[in-house]
């Protein structure tokens, strides 16, 4: 059994439609306007498929991570 949202595409904005594969367990975006695809798992939400021109792959050797307070409970103990 197949279920279909209408959804806003998150590359462009355009109306783009969101397809619940319920027999087994897999949620489509997909906008024909920007040609933007993502295909994931509904119980898990890992990307399956993904495909969106216009979006440049982020070059991670250029990110400055963001330093973020430890919280007494993740502060880890070295000997």
């Amino acid at each position: 059994m197949t279920k279909i949202q209408q959804v806003r595409c998150p590359n462009c904005g355009s109306p783009a439609k969101r397809f619940y594969f319920l027999n087994n367990q897999i949620t489509e975006t997909s906008c024909p306007v920007c040609d933007y695809l993502m295909v994931n798992c509904s119980v898990t939400g890992k990307v399956l498929e993904s495909y969106a021109p216009g979006i440049a792959m982020m070059d991670a050797s250029r990110c400055t991570p963001i330093p973020t307070p430890l919280s007494p409970l993740s502060v880890a103990t070295f000997n």
